[in-house]
């Protein structure tokens, strides 16, 4: 099998996927599941997936928020 090594930007990002949607999930004490259905469903994902560059540089709890915000404008409530 031949290792594949990912480039800094998708390792980084991929790093702070990992660690924000967990953060999300515990912020509004849903299980990974739910968050993953709830992110997607409302565009957050989409909005992490793009935005991801400028929210890992702000706390763990405002990029959080943003999330809720971009999820709350597209429908979602919690």
């Amino acid at each position: 099998m031949i290792a594949q090594t990912l480039d800094k930007e998708t390792s980084d990002k991929v790093s702070f996927i990992s660690f924000i949607i967990p953060k999300f999930a515990e912020s509004y004490k849903m299980n990974m599941q739910d968050t993953y259905f709830y992110l997607k469903k409302y565009g957050g994902l989409d909005f992490l997936m793009e935005h991801w560059w400028a929210l890992h540089t702000y706390s763990g709890f405002s990029a959080v928020r943003d999330l809720y915000d971009v999820c709350y404008k597209n429908g979602g409530e919690r």
